[in-house]
Order: C-alpha cells, then structure tokens, then sequence
C-alpha cells in the first residue's frame, strides 16, 4: 500500500520472532504480498493452507487491500481449496 519501509521492517520483526515462538505462515505470506514477492508469498499460503491455518479463511477480506494478490491467478485455485467463494 506504498509503504514498503514499514513492511520491510514488520517482515523482519515477524521473521525474528518466528525464532522463538510459533507464527502462523499466513501472516508472513501476507507481509510478501505487501512486498510484492508474489512467488514466496505463495509458497507460504500453500505451507499455510498444508497446515490448516485458521487466518486462512480471511484471505479473500485481505485481497481488497492488496491488489496484487487479486491479480495473481493461483489466488482463485486455493480459495476453491479451502472452498471461499472467488
């Protein structure tokens, strides 16, 4: 959303504590798509759909915020997987 310092530096803060304690793979995928590191992004909602991550069904609230995500043609297969309307 043109503030790429801010989520450079909330990637780095959520990689640090993903360290010590459990953090969901779907707030990290989140920060990529803020980053437009679409392919790394996926990888991790795949990681995160694997895992039946809970934060998973706000992925289609999320795509209003971040077009790139709703560009990004993988978005419609994995919200048919975890059966979201697209």
């Amino acid at each position: 959303m043109g503030e790429r310092e801010k989520a450079q530096k909330t990637f780095e803060e959520l990689l640090q504590l993903s360290g010590s304690q459990y953090v969901q793979r779907f707030c990290i995928a989140v920060t990529y798509v803020g980053l437009g590191e679409m392919d790394r992004a996926f990888d991790l909602l795949e990681h995160s759909y694997e895992q039946r991550e809970g934060n998973l069904i706000s992925l289609k609230q999320i795509t209003a915020l971040m077009p790139g995500l709703l560009a990004d043609s993988r978005l419609t297969d994995l919200m048919c997987r975890i059966e979201l309307p697209s």
